[in-house]
């Protein structure tokens, strides 16, 4: 099981310091699966914008270098706290604590 994390839409800034499309916050999910159990979080990040020395046109974002965005945003200890969050929603799958129905 490994946690695939994806950048699932962008919010940008038509114009910021003469650049244009800045992305400024990426929308993701986070989600991993065992067979028939799975896990999933979501969420939104900002991006920092104050400094577009590096910038990146819109239209040469890729899908890694977005997630790579994404994780350096969140920091380790947020994208590992949200991963083991996943695994754990994984295992209670597995091993249900209580369910839910009715007998007929």
């Amino acid at each position: 099981m490994a946690a695939t994390w994806t950048v699932t839409d962008t919010k940008r800034v038509v114009s910021l310091n003469s650049k244009e499309d800045v992305i400024s916050s990426l929308h993701w999910t986070c989600t991993d699966n065992d067979g028939d159990h799975a896990g999933s979080a979501y969420g939104s990040v900002g991006l920092d914008t104050s400094d577009l020395s590096s910038f990146t046109a819109f239209a040469d974002v890729t899908a890694d270098k977005a997630v790579e965005w994404l994780k350096d945003a969140l920091g380790e200890e947020e994208v590992k706290s949200t991963e083991e969050s996943v695994a754990s929603q994984i295992e209670y799958s597995k091993n249900p604590k209580s369910k839910t129905g009715v007998p007929w």
